[in-house]
């Protein structure tokens, strides 16, 4: 089989370091094609082997782009097209059937109830995303709380299809050795107690509830914030209005797996936590929380749907907070006052193996193959339902 798998951009998110980890798990030949912003993964996916195409798309209206990603896709002589992100999924979806190719699959990975992407989810965007979703074979939720969300919007139930998003165990196993060179290299004091805090520094995570939270903890308690994004600035400035400027330290963008940069990547980055905490009131899977758990930290989080749809025992350390920085104070505090623990990944993190997920989208593929849109359904067709 031969697949292509097309991505609004290649920085550093959860979405684009989700799919470097499946292609290394996935028995397909794969190739990718980034819309936009090849970033620090499309270097990554080279490094693993994967051809990586940059689209160079202007804008969200940069309609050219179309013909030249069903080209692309006519070129590769592809059996399946899978897109990533919103307008990925638009315009792959699209092109591949202009292309020929009518095993289209599709992941949704940041659908919330109020945005999607960060952004806030408006009538026009829903009526666009059906349009296109028609085109597809398969829609693939990263999580049952998003398969649900899909269902409401309209997408049949039958044409949705659940593949969770997948960690490497292995990876974020705790190693004492690591924490204690990443400490260093950070300059975090050996004995502080370390808050983490894991995503896109955008309003819609929150952060700003951590800094509050962590100016009503001892000055020994420090803010590790480990993403890149618009927010910085402002989370800057909530930090010296707070006084804890020097107690928050900001880490930037970090590589889930190697890709050349230097500085530590994530897996070291959780190593150096006490716990990671998670105030962004909307998810869609919850990865960061899940990938916490691996590295065996104690987690207390607002929304993490990963972790709504498995039994509590499978987790007995993560707790919900509600998004207040109050709550969270007393929450960290607790966390601080009990003391170190076993670092060792609770049953929710092996629940969610990447091979396990590997496996599940292959059998999403194999439907796709099997039963393709029908060829009558083409894109001048569709309309309105």
């Amino acid at each position: 089989m031969k697949a292509l798998h097309v991505i609004t951009g290649l920085g550093v998110g959860g979405a684009e370091q989700q799919l470097r980890l499946l292609l290394r798990h996935l028995p397909v030949e794969s190739e990718v094609v980034t819309l936009t912003n090849p970033g620090p993964v499309a270097d990554g996916l080279a490094a693993d082997g994967v051809p990586v195409t940059h689209l160079g798309m202007a804008g969200n209206r940069d309609l050219g782009a179309l013909p030249r990603l069903a080209r692309t896709i006519r070129r590769g002589r592809y059996d399946l097209v899978h897109t990533h992100l919103y307008r990925a999924c638009l315009y792959g979806r699209i092109a591949a059937r202009l292309a020929g190719v009518r095993a289209v699959v599709a992941t949704e990975h940041s659908l919330g109830d109020t945005q999607m992407e960060g952004r806030p989810l408006t009538a026009g965007v829903r009526a666009l995303y059906l349009l296109g979703e028609r085109l597809g074979r398969s829609t693939v939720a990263v999580s049952p709380t998003v398969a649900a969300r899909l269902a409401r919007w309209g997408v049949p139930e039958p044409r949705i299809a659940v593949v969770p998003n997948g960690i490497d165990l292995t990876r974020f196993a705790f190693d004492p050795a690591a924490r204690r060179r990443t400490r260093r290299e950070l300059g975090l004091p050996e004995d502080a107690f370390v808050v983490g805090g894991i995503g896109r520094l955008v309003a819609g995570k929150r952060f700003d509830v951590l800094v509050r939270a962590v100016a009503g903890l001892p000055a020994d308690c420090r803010l590790l914030l480990v993403g890149g994004g618009p927010e910085e600035h402002a989370l800057r400035r909530a930090a010296r209005r707070a006084g804890v400027a020097d107690r928050v330290l900001f880490a930037g963008e970090r590589p889930y797996l190697p890709d050349g940069s230097p500085g530590p990547g994530l897996p070291a980055l959780a190593a150096a936590m006490d716990v990671l905490a998670a105030p962004s009131p909307e998810e869609a899977f919850g990865l960061a929380v899940v990938e916490a758990l691996a590295a065996g930290l104690p987690v207390r989080y607002t929304s993490c749907p990963a972790l709504e749809d498995l039994p509590s025992a499978a987790a007995p350390d993560a707790l919900r907070v509600p998004c207040d920085a109050d709550a969270y104070t007393r929450a960290l505090a607790g966390v601080r006052a009990a003391g170190p623990r076993p670092r060792s990944a609770p049953e929710a993190a092996r629940h969610y193996c990447v091979t396990r997920s590997a496996a599940r989208l292959m059998e999403v593929y194999a439907a796709a193959l099997a039963h393709p849109v029908p060829k009558s359904r083409s894109p001048e067709k569709v309309g309105p339902s």
